[in-house]
């Protein structure tokens, strides 16, 4: 039988039931707080915020770990403690957000969810703020990456975070089939679509990476850094 829609949405409702938030009243109720705070309604849903959460795990309780994962969007911190209540002891999430309002918001949100002192927030534009982190942290400083910001921009953040990424590292990425686009509309149709598309075939054909595209809500990619 083919998906249809209502399948689609239908099983994407029972993820999110089943593998969401129901017994966490904190993260359960952030996005509408922060929708009524005035913040966009873009979070990722409650299943997929958990599967990055067990890619952080997986990442920073390898015995290679670095300890430092970084996520490029903040918005109101809903992935950002998914990912920092994964992190082993000892280890930081730093997460980039271009809007104040959205940063301040967030940073009460971690605080909230008892994971603020693990969690560092850098207000910016990804592209003027990744090449300061690199410099800072150096090659092969991260176990994880997450990208969930501007999607015209995720070719250039590849090519910024890769050498960031420790061998064994772990990227993952949001929205690779769509948002308010779909990877199926034709090329040309918008830019999100098109730099999305050059963003997957580059990870896909990528001498640095393992990678495998995920249908899970707007799609997740994730690569694993194979090269040394």
């Amino acid at each position: 039988m083919d998906m249809t829609p209502e399948h689609w949405r239908g099983s994407q409702a029972y993820l999110d039931e089943v593998f969401g938030d129901a017994d966490d009243e904190h993260l359960r109720t952030l996005m509408p707080r922060a929708v009524a705070a005035g913040l966009p309604d873009i979070a990722v849903s409650p299943s997929v915020a958990r599967f990055v959460g067990l890619l952080a795990h997986l990442a920073t309780h390898h015995p290679r770990s670095t300890g430092r994962v970084l996520e490029v969007g903040t918005l109101a911190g809903y992935s950002g403690i998914h990912l920092a209540r994964n992190l082993r002891p000892g280890a930081t999430l730093t997460t980039i957000e271009f809007e104040p309002k959205h940063a301040a918001f967030a940073r009460a949100a971690f605080d909230a969810a008892g994971v603020g002192a693990r969690v560092d927030i850098v207000v910016g534009a990804a592209l003027d703020v990744l090449p300061r982190l690199a410099r800072a942290f150096g090659d092969g400083s991260l176990d994880m990456v997450f990208l969930d910001a501007t999607k015209v921009e995720y070719p250039r953040y590849l090519d910024l975070v890769t050498p960031m990424l420790r061998p064994g590292g772990i990227l993952a990425a949001d929205n690779i089939l769509g948002s308010h686009w779909w990877i199926t509309d034709p090329p040309g149709s918008s830019p999100e679509r098109d730099a999305m598309d050059r963003f997957n075939r580059g990870l896909a054909t990528s001498g640095h990476f393992q990678s495998a595209g995920v249908f899970a809500e707007h799609g997740i990619v994730i690569g694993l850094r194979t090269d040394k």
